[in-house]
């Protein structure tokens, strides 16, 4: 099992930033992709970003130029650094690992919440 702690959310106005953390912990001794999600209310779930283990990363077209995903694999935290943010982000954001070995295999946090709003 792995846990994720996501922090980092709030509230911003338009043009700002904010930096998202997931910390996990537990059993992580497989290799895993790490995502971010959203959830913007009325919508599906959608990838926002995400880094492979092997530092692979992708991002949804929207935020490209915007947000940007990093790791500190020291500390197993990642981290999804927001900027130019945009009311349309509003949203709840998760964070995810994949088990790059066991496909179909994967671990949520509890969410953020991010809001945009002037």
């Amino acid at each position: 099992q792995v846990q994720l702690v996501e922090s980092g959310g709030g509230s911003v106005q338009p043009g700002g930033s904010l930096t998202l953390s997931c910390a996990a912990s537990g059993s992580l001794s497989s290799l895993y992709t790490m995502g971010w999600y959203r959830r913007i209310p009325g919508k599906q779930l959608e990838l926002v970003a995400e880094i492979s283990s092997g530092g692979g990363i992708r991002y949804k077209e929207a935020v490209k130029g915007r947000f940007t995903i990093s790791q500190d694999k020291v500390n197993n935290i990642v981290f999804l650094h927001m900027n130019m943010l945009r009311p349309e982000d509003t949203a709840l954001y998760y964070c995810n690992a994949e088990d790059e070995k066991d496909a179909g295999t994967d671990f949520w946090g509890q969410g953020t919440q991010v809001t945009v709003s002037s």
